[in-house]
């Protein structure tokens, strides 16, 4: 019976350091997407993200009505690149919530964009990653964006 229990411990612990190894993984899958996204280089970027990835975010209209946008992973990434170098922006991330089961894996990242280190807006990213070939690729990328109760 100790056998038996000390097998079962050892499994457990086992178990819990390959998870948090896998979610390890995942946040510098989110990290380098980010470190791209600073030093606008298109390359770092889509090297974190399948050729598939979905864009999609939640913001207000002009009449105020929360509506969800779907943007072309190309025009991001033109978009990004694009941003003259006079203009200093940051997406700086607050913290990290990361689940993985298996082969998914969900980061849940709240953030402050500041541009010219301003307070531009906030929100949340929820990014969703699937491990092909042993490494962990954005497969679909959600965001809110607000300017009010930022803090």
């Amino acid at each position: 019976m100790r056998v038996l229990l000390g097998l079962l411990l050892i499994f457990s612990f086992e178990t819990v350091n390959a998870q948090d190894n896998e979610k390890e993984e995942v946040k510098k899958t989110v990290q380098m997407f980010f470190d791209g996204f600073h030093k606008q280089d298109s390359i770092l970027i889509k090297s974190t993200t399948s050729p598939e990835i979905i864009l999609q975010t939640i913001g207000h209209n002009k009449d105020g009505i929360s509506v969800v946008k779907t943007s072309d992973f190309s025009d991001f990434l033109k978009a990004i690149i694009s941003i003259p170098d006079s203009t200093k922006f940051q997406e700086k991330l607050l913290s990290y919530q990361i689940k993985v089961d298996g082969s998914m894996a969900n980061a849940w990242t709240p953030y402050e964009f500041l541009i010219n280190d301003s307070l531009s807006h906030c929100g949340v990213n929820s990014f969703q990653l699937h491990k092909q070939d042993g490494t962990w690729k954005i497969i679909y990328l959600i965001d809110t964006r607000r300017r009010q109760n930022c803090n």
